[in-house]
């Protein structure tokens, strides 16, 4: 008997989960799995490598007539480690229960990816009046660095999209949005000395608490009167810092702190002019020092970054994509960061949607699962996908 596109996609999100494909180790296996799937469909696909690792590998394949603007699927094959988090099934061993599959990488997000590379196999059989395209990357989690790659390969070769998809975990609700995100390194350095005679000397933790202090400030200025965007849980640009590091022993004032912090911003602002205001800052700060106003700056480094992505909702595709789910199906703005801002960089004029099963709420976690009724909802949506191509 013929199996559904659920069983379908079910069986090969099985497969999927079984690759440890953790950002910055290899995902080459995953790949050469769906190439494989492809090429028994008769579909053309290539891999776009990381230069320096070709174990870390992007993928990109097109079905239907080609040289004119289709519907692109995006969807990354990395996911978050799991050491030290208490999995009660083996995170890379796809289980099912209560109509759940449980595994790492279940809803963030090969679920999606293996809807669309069923998806990419159904419609090889159909009459595509526009071509139907499929891009996988690798190391999304650690700020979309693969499908850089790939959008470098791209560049030139195919035509704007007519509309993309990254596959993140909406629910199958409509994702208009994102914020854009840049990430620092900041290194304070000072002095070391004895700490009996702290005050002759420069305390590197003693600057990087004033920077801290900076971005406090200005994250209190943007909360207040900075660009708001409804939809988002906090609807400012955030500031936030995640990592501070400094310091060899209590009594040796320390002459090095190192501290990582990001900026989250809303389409509105950019991060350039949010770290200048940073920077003024700070540097008041140190010019009121009375014991060390010398005290450098601090040596700031860019770490990675991506553009923030909206898309109006009025805008004809979400039109389109709403007409493939179900009546009423929400619209939203998503709290994390995706590959669609990059798509849009490249390809200004394609429109660029968030859509895809399961929720983020369960992502990076312990026993992480999609519900099998949204691997079916999101089937049926992109077979509704593949009806509107052949049109």
């Amino acid at each position: 008997m013929k199996k559904s596109p659920s069983s379908n996609s079910i069986a090969l999100l099985e497969t999927l989960v079984s690759f440890p494909s953790v950002s910055l180790k290899p995902n080459v296996g995953l790949i050469e799995k769906v190439q494989e799937i492809l090429a028994e469909a008769g579909i053309e696909s290539f891999q776009a490598p990381d230069p320096e690792d070709p174990t870390r590998t992007n993928l990109f394949a097109s079905v239907g007539p080609q040289g004119i603007p289709g519907v692109l699927l995006s969807g990354h094959t990395d996911v978050v480690p799991v050491e030290g988090q208490p999995w009660t099934s083996p995170p890379f061993e796809a289980t099912h229960k209560n109509g759940r599959l449980y595994g790492r990488g279940t809803a963030d997000m090969k679920g999606f990816v293996a809807c669309a590379v069923t998806a990419m196999v159904a419609a090889a059989r159909q009459p595509l009046k526009r071509p139907l395209q499929l891009a996988l990357s690798f190391d999304e989690e650690i700020g979309c660095v693969g499908v850089r790659h790939l959008l470098r390969r791209l560049e030139g070769t195919l035509p704007a999209p007519y509309l993309c998809i990254v596959g993140e975990p909406t629910l199958m609700r409509i994702g208009v949005g994102h914020k854009g995100k840049a990430a620092y390194r900041a290194v304070c350095c000072g002095q070391a000395g004895h700490s009996g005679l702290a005050p002759r000397f420069i305390n590197a933790v003693h600057m990087a608490s004033d920077l801290v202090a900076s971005l406090r400030d200005v994250q209190r200025e943007l909360a207040e009167t900075g660009p708001r965007e409804e939809g988002y849980g906090v609807p400012y640009t955030t500031v936030h810092v995640g990592t501070i590091r400094g310091g060899r022993a209590l009594n040796i004032v320390p002459d090095e702190c190192e501290l990582g912090f990001e900026i989250r911003n809303v389409s509105q602002d950019q991060p350039e002019q949010i770290l200048a205001r940073i920077l003024s800052r700070l540097a008041e700060r140190t010019k009121q020092d009375a014991v060390h106003p010398e005290a450098p700056a601090p040596d700031i480094q860019m770490v990675n970054s991506y553009p923030s992505l909206s898309t109006a909702e009025d805008a004809p595709a979400v039109g389109l994509l709403a007409s493939l789910l179900p009546p009423g199906t929400p619209r939203t703005k998503v709290d994390y960061g995706s590959e669609g801002g990059l798509f849009k960089q490249s390809w200004n004029e394609t429109p660029v949607l968030i859509c895809g099963p399961g929720s983020i709420e369960v992502a990076h976690k312990a026993d992480e699962y999609v519900d099998l009724s949204q691997i079916d909802a999101c089937d049926r949506m992109l077979q509704g996908l593949i009806d509107f191509l052949c049109q």
